[in-house]
């Protein structure tokens, strides 16, 4: 078996900005190949040292030329990297994995895919991307290539001085490499293209050694091969626009966003709910809800009991009106028992009338749970809550009795809490009236939490034991069924036909 060879970019020279991919593949490595001129200095080899490992093969390159001028310097050069790729290749046949690492990306005029047209045909070959020097250069200069529809070309400053001006001429962005002694005819051809003045120059980018500044001031003679022209983005600078000043209150345009969390963490949350929290000034709700939406500094969080819903209401209109963006959190979607009618219901009232106030929603738990066994909810249901806190229980009974006799699948929020643990055996006699004792009722508890349980019993059997404000019951009609699967699960469905 072949060893496999690899070409692994290690970026523009920060030792921080190679990949992890790239980092693992070098301490792995056989063999670690890199070039260097006839110094023997190897820039590649320096970003890569940290992670080089005693007992490793190395193989240097030496160009036999570089940028000197040769009447031969094409074949000297072709001659050079047959010699190269022989030398890999007795490597690879040992069955030796062979690593070539690249300053900046291997395929973006890297040296490596000289070696990669010899060898990739013969041999196993992943060439490992890098940072290039493009994009180091217009990182640290602030200054984005392109924008909207712009167009940027990458040019070698050896060609002629001609060829790049009309070049540079018809694009819109551009970089410009291989300056050092063509750095006259590239600024040349800049000003040629009336271009020179929107041209930046940034050498060593991301090193020690980084110099960036303007092209048209630097000095030729200071001007090495690892060096770039940069025409930024023209369409960002005749954009560009300045942080206003933050607004004084009452002068800013808030609003309230009602927003569902959906039953427990972030991947219940929707993408209009994820932007809504981003955006917000100000966070409102009961305490435990706004514990689920990660800490932000730049937000003020405002927690309150569960038993003010028209105070916490009033409090985040208030909030908008002096112009902040106010999101009020609320678990499972906002409109089904929760903070939505509450904001409503205030935000009503004339003094309010003029705040923008909008409704997200979110999953809710009786979905959440359904999804968790089969499909309990695939036929008529409807929606209770079993809580007294805000309505009489003999409303309750009497809007149990008559969904059960409808023979809906009902659906039970708020069943039970620390001080309310009867209203669970009453609600399960109500429906006995209507419903056989076989009836499955599904008990849902912290559905999408780290407590989550779901269990299935016979109406007959409900009781109380388990079932508290984080439960959600849904009680099966007369059609709603349960079945094992091969694999051993439960699952409730009720059919979507009905018996005539």
């Amino acid at each position: 078996m072949t060893g496999h060879l690899y070409g692994v970019g290690l970026g523009p020279g920060d030792p921080e900005l190679i990949t992890v991919k790239a980092a693992r593949l070098v301490e792995s490595a056989d063999v670690v190949v890199h070039h260097a001129a006839r110094h023997g200095r190897s820039i590649a080899r320096r970003i890569a040292a940290p992670h080089l490992r005693e007992g490793q093969i190395e193989e240097a390159l030496i160009y036999p030329v570089t940028t000197e001028r040769t009447d031969d310097y094409r074949a000297v050069l072709e001659e050079f990297y047959e010699r190269c790729a022989a030398r890999l290749a007795e490597h690879l046949d040992a069955g030796r994995d062979v690593v070539v690492l690249c300053e900046g990306d291997p395929f973006f005029y890297g040296s490596y895919m000289h070696l990669h047209k010899r060898l990739s045909g013969r041999y196993p070959t992943t060439v490992v991307p890098g940072v290039t020097s493009v994009s180091a250069a217009s990182a640290e200069l602030g200054r984005p290539l392109v924008e909207r529809d712009e167009v940027l070309t990458v040019l070698p400053g050896t060609l002629p001085p001609g060829d790049l001006a009309r070049r540079l001429a018809a694009t819109d962005s551009a970089a410009v490499l291989k300056l050092g002694r063509t750095f006259g005819g590239v600024r040349a051809a800049l000003d040629e293209a009336g271009r020179l003045g929107d041209a930046w120059y940034v050498e060593r980018a991301t090193t020690d050694g980084q110099r960036a500044l303007p092209l048209a001031d630097v000095d030729p003679e200071t001007v090495p091969y690892f060096s770039v022209a940069i025409l930024p983005s023209r369409v960002h600078e005749r954009t560009r626009r300045e942080l206003p000043e933050p607004a004084a209150p009452g002068e800013g345009r808030g609003e309230v966003a009602i927003v569902g969390l959906g039953p427990a963490g972030r991947e219940w949350l929707t993408p209009e709910a994820q932007d809504a929290l981003a955006a917000a000034d100000d966070l409102v709700g009961y305490a435990p809800y706004l514990a689920r939406v990660p800490a932000n500094p730049r937000q003020e969080r405002h927690a309150s009991d569960n038993r003010v819903e028209s105070e916490r209401a009033e409090f985040a209109l208030a909030l908008a009106e002096r112009g902040r963006r106010v999101a009020v959190v609320s678990s499972g979607d906002p409109g089904v028992f929760a903070m939505a009618a509450a904001v409503l219901e205030v935000a009503a009232e004339e003094r309010w009338k003029d705040v923008p106030v909008r409704v997200l929603p979110g999953l809710t738990a009786a979905n959440a749970v359904a999804s968790r066994i089969g499909a309990p909810l695939g036929h008529d249901y409807c929606v209770l809550s079993l809580s007294d806190r805000l309505k009489p229980w003999d409303v309750i009974a009497s809007r149990l009795a008559a969904a059960a006799a409808a023979d809906l699948v009902i659906a039970i929020y708020n069943p039970a809490s620390k001080t309310r643990k009867e209203q669970v055996a009453k609600a399960r006699d109500v429906l006995l009236e209507h419903r056989t004792p076989d009836t499955p009722v599904v008990i849902g508890r912290d559905v999408g939490g780290p407590e989550e349980s779901v269990r299935v019993v016979r109406l007959g059997d409900l009781d109380a034991d388990g079932v508290d404000m984080r439960t959600l019951l849904l009680v099966g009609s007369s059609q709603t069924t349960v079945a094992e699967r091969g694999d051993g699960r439960t699952t409730v469905f009720t059919p979507r036909r009905y018996p005539a």
